[in-house]
């Protein structure tokens, strides 16, 4: 492809994310289903552009207003991840003086909100949770995230996994924490390798596996993943119960219950039940209420702990959007403890870094059912499932994953056993 065609793409699709009318993933994704004659490569520094304007979008907006024409196509060129002298030979004389002043520009010396890249709010929110540890999570943010595997223990074991990637020419090393974990740097096509195609792994941050451990689901318990949306953690759960007992899998979207079907024919599970459900208070979980083992629930919640993955996120959430969630995880997490027998155990867990829907929820729900919920401490429950280093992940009782801490996405979580 000629180098400006492949600007002006990128220009177009830097132009549709930021209108911000739909998640950024999707937005690509249906971009690159309408130019299909584009290769791996071209696709790769379309998509990598377009996710470093969001992860820098104040700075760059900043640095182009100095440049004339249109705006999309300077924050493409701020962005460009792609090859440097390709770049070159679609800008012009004027476009290429004008970069070269841009990248002499001094960014430490910037003000603030330039450097950390995140709506005011949000940021006033972070630096008061973080402290000093504040820039650390900062730099984390401008980095892509690595992309993490779950090993399906039900069919196969790490190390056979990872000598299985090898052959395939693919580098995997085990997650630190995870003990089903395997860490691969880069984008190899997963989806043409064997160890995927069978079932054998399946794409998971490795904090998100650390919540179905957490579950500690047995075998022929019953189990419920109450927001199940695509299935990441019923399948890590339907193999921690290796396929006996049942295993409820509810969500109010059909959609994201579609999207398990093909990733359950291929994990060779059976126990697993996939239930569309209108609301927290459906009577389908009403006939459940006190016969249920474990229950999960991921709540829906902000998303703030995957901008590694998401940025536009911090673009498209507001402090109002949280409010209207917190009473949503409130309502559910007390309608899925009415699932549990006595002796069952809840856990509550988001991907958010913030605290009002992570302790402020679960201190609340404490607070509110003393009599018949004991809080259990997270780093006994993680060590009990043979999690390395557990007591660096736990803070106050609870799971508190950081991107910049931990190498995974953030991650909340709360445990309680019923009296």
């Amino acid at each position: 492809m000629h180098p400006n065609a492949l600007l002006e793409l990128a220009t177009e699709l830097v132009h549709r994310v930021l209108q911000f009318k739909q998640p950024a993933d999707n937005i690509v994704s249906d971009f690159f289903r309408e130019h299909r004659a584009l290769g791996s490569r071209e696709r790769h520094t379309l998509a990598e552009t377009t996710y470093t304007v969001l992860r820098q979008r104040l700075l760059f907006q900043h640095l182009a207003q100095s440049g004339k024409g249109e705006m999309e196509r300077r924050l493409a060129i701020l962005a460009w991840q792609g090859n440097e002298g390709f770049l070159r030979a679609a800008l012009s004389e004027p476009e290429q003086h004008w970069i070269a002043q841009v990248q002499a520009v001094d960014r430490s010396a910037l003000p603030e909100k330039l450097r950390h890249n995140l709506p005011e709010w949000l940021a006033e929110r972070l630096h008061a949770e973080l402290g000093e540890d504040f820039w650390p999570f900062v730099d984390s943010m401008s980095a892509a995230a690595p992309l993490d595997l779950r090993v399906n223990t039900f069919k196969a074991k790490r190390d056979e996994v990872k000598a299985a990637l090898a052959a395939a020419g693919v580098e995997a090393e085990p997650t630190p924490f995870s003990p089903m974990g395997l860490r691969i740097h880069g984008k190899p096509a997963l989806h043409k390798l064997d160890v995927f195609t069978r079932g054998d792994v399946e794409v998971q941050d490795e904090g998100s596996q650390l919540l179905a451990l957490m579950v500690d689901a047995k075998r022929g318990e019953m189990v419920v993943d109450f927001c199940a949306g695509a299935g990441g953690k019923t399948l890590a759960l339907g193999a921690a119960m290796r396929n006996t007992g049942r295993l409820y899998a509810f969500d109010t979207s059909g959609h994201r219950l579609a999207a398990l079907k093909p990733r359950l024919a291929r994990s060779g599970l059976s126990n697993v039940y996939p239930v569309q459900i209108a609301h927290e208070r459906d009577d389908r979980i009403k006939r459940l209420a006190g016969k249920i083992d474990r229950v999960l629930v991921d709540a829906p919640c902000s998303g703030l702990g995957t901008l590694r993955r998401n940025p536009d996120m911090k673009w498209r959430q507001t402090p109002e959007a949280i409010e209207e969630l917190r009473v949503k995880q409130a309502a559910i997490l007390a309608s899925a403890a009415r699932l549990l027998k006595p002796g069952g155990r809840l856990v509550y867990a988001t991907c958010s870094l913030l605290g009002v829907e992570n302790e402020a929820i679960a201190d609340a729900f404490t607070e509110a059912n003393r009599a018949t919920f004991r809080p259990l401490q997270a780093e006994e429950v993680l060590a009990a499932a043979h999690v390395q280093g557990a007591q660096g992940l736990v803070r106050n009782g609870c799971l508190r994953l950081w991107p910049h801490r931990h190498g995974t996405d953030g991650f909340f979580a709360a445990v309680w056993q019923r009296s």
